[in-house]
């Protein structure tokens, strides 16, 4: 790990809530699921880490503690956000967020490890 991976370190992505990231399979109108939601959670965290880890490095996420509060609809702009709240030894903890506009889907708390490539 680079001596920049530092707790306060954040970042924000934006996604269209596409098709293949709903809950369309179960009927109903499709709104963004919630494993959709914690897939994004965890990617905006690898990408804020990712320039700060050594070139034989990556992280892999090792625990998930979030709630999914409310439903956003096919189509809507979806922000992501964390920010590196720990580190612990090779453990990060970051505290994640989902929000449409002002409106809040999900927040908790998501885990990585950083290991070793090969």
């Amino acid at each position: 790990m680079k001596d920049s991976l530092q707790v306060g370190l954040s970042n924000v992505e934006e996604r269209e809530i596409t098709e293949d990231l709903t809950t369309g399979h179960v009927g109903g109108t499709p709104v963004l699921s919630t494993p959709s939601m914690i897939g994004l959670m965890e990617g905006v965290c690898l990408n804020a880490a990712i320039a700060h880890l050594d070139d034989d490095e990556t992280t892999v996420g090792i625990h998930v503690n979030v709630s999914h509060v409310a439903g956003s609809a096919l189509g809507e702009q979806v922000t992501v956000a964390c920010r590196l709240a720990e580190i612990n030894k090779r453990r990060l903890v970051f505290e994640v967020s989902a929000r449409v506009g002002d409106r809040l889907l999900g927040e908790g708390t998501h885990q990585r490890a950083v290991v070793k490539l090969k």
